[in-house]
């Protein structure tokens, strides 16, 4: 294995615990649904929006903390193709202003970008104060999907094993509350949602020429991933588990560990009334509007 676990005595940069103040029953409530034990039968629709849409709210006083109090976090997703890391993201973010959260999702690096320093592309995207930059797929890519596809050198590969936990160590002494997730997906699970994937039109982009060529690697996949794990697991920036073979379950378990590891407290508890208004001191003009043609 390489690199060198570290001491897990040292302090995390994530402040966990069940007396910090982003704690509260919303977050508590998604832990178990109400009509389903936590990691039983399937998730209803009804049940997901309704615990979806407690995080949500959740998610809003976050946003609203880090904005207030200046915080910079950085949340990193990895996994398989097809483990869902894009439908947590979407869960994540979709009621939330994309100016505090932020999301990177890199393309294959430019020529240019081949020849600077490995971490160079991903540190302009780092989180400033008031952000919530949230990676799909990052930095350890090179632990990943360069390193079995051939993309990098053994060389490179190891050498990047030995540097990252320094390079997330400096991420933190700046103040950069790091989260890393990887969500495990089965080969059985993986195979059926790349299928899907293949008979539904508005999913064949997600499907690469890389997906295929990666399919038939799952053995060289996870021994990538282990290898990972026992060199970047620090106690400073640890890697959390999120088993993805339910969709709906996975991103209510992530939000909900989120939140749980960022402490906040609610900004604006006060009703909020909308002013009056006197509306019909001015006539509209009879301006030739193109309005669309309304097919439904």
């Amino acid at each position: 294995m390489p690199g060198k676990k570290a001491d897990k005595s040292e302090k995390t940069n994530v402040p966990a615990g069940d007396d910090q103040p982003g704690l509260t029953e919303a977050t508590d409530a998604a832990a178990v649904p109400a009509d389903a034990e936590a990691g039983g039968g399937k998730l209803s629709s009804k049940a997901y929006d309704r615990e979806l849409k407690k995080l949500h709210v959740e998610l809003v006083k976050l946003q609203q903390w880090v904005v207030h109090k200046g915080l910079k976090i950085c949340i990193v997703f990895e996994g398989r193709d097809g483990a869902g890391k894009g439908g947590t993201i979407k869960a994540i973010t979709e009621r939330v202003s994309p100016r505090v959260f932020r999301v990177v999702a890199l393309p294959a690096p430019t020529e240019r970008e081949k020849s600077q320093m490995y971490s160079q592309r991903y540190m302009q995207h780092l989180p400033a104060a008031g952000e919530i930059v949230i990676f799909d797929r990052s930095w350890y890519n090179r632990a990943g999907v360069e390193r079995v596809m051939g993309f990098c050198s053994e060389e490179a590969a190891q050498g990047f094993l030995k540097m990252v936990p320094h390079f997330e160590r400096l991420m933190i002494d700046s103040g950069v509350i790091l989260l890393k997730y990887w969500l495990e997906v089965s080969p059985e699970e993986q195979t059926r949602r790349l299928k899907d994937r293949i008979g539904d039109g508005r999913k064949t982009w997600k499907l690469t020429a890389m997906d295929l060529k990666s399919y038939d690697r799952w053995d060289d996949y996870t021994k990538a991933r282990d290898e990972m794990f026992a060199a970047t697991d620090t106690s400073w920036a640890p890697w959390f588990v999120a088993r993805s073979e339910d969709k709906k379950r996975v991103r209510l378990n992530v939000i909900s560990d989120l939140l749980r590891h960022v402490p906040y407290k609610s900004l604006h508890d006060e009703k909020i009334e909308l002013p009056k208004r006197k509306i019909g001191h001015y006539k509209g003009s009879d301006y030739p509007f193109r309005f669309i043609k309304e097919r439904f």
